[in-house]
């Protein structure tokens, strides 16, 4: 059921009612007596129930693991750890001199 807004055009007293689409609107002020008019406001917006609709809802996965290669034979990209041993004081010759 929507609310709907009043304003009395003469003492200015504003106030909500709960009515059905299909009832007539309110006609006189309940503390004047006096005419009314019916104000159109925005309404209260969409609201989504329910888990997904934002980034920072959990989806039951764990995204923070990196995903595994899909075959056996796909090997991870190279690291330092396993770089050719290169001696470290011929690789501070080189750079010093």
């Amino acid at each position: 059921m929507p609310t709907y807004e009043y304003e009395c055009k003469v003492c200015s007293h504003t106030f909500d009612v709960f009515q059905n689409m299909s009832d007539t609107p309110l006609k006189t002020c309940p503390k004047c007596g006096k005419e009314l008019r019916r104000l159109i406001n925005g309404g209260s917006g969409i609201i989504f129930k329910g888990s997904g609709f934002y980034v920072t809802d959990k989806s039951g996965k764990n995204t923070s693991v990196p995903a595994k290669p899909k075959h056996a034979d796909d090997k991870p990209a190279a690291t330092e750890s396993s770089a050719p041993n290169v001696p470290k004081s011929d690789t501070a010759e080189k750079v010093a001199g």
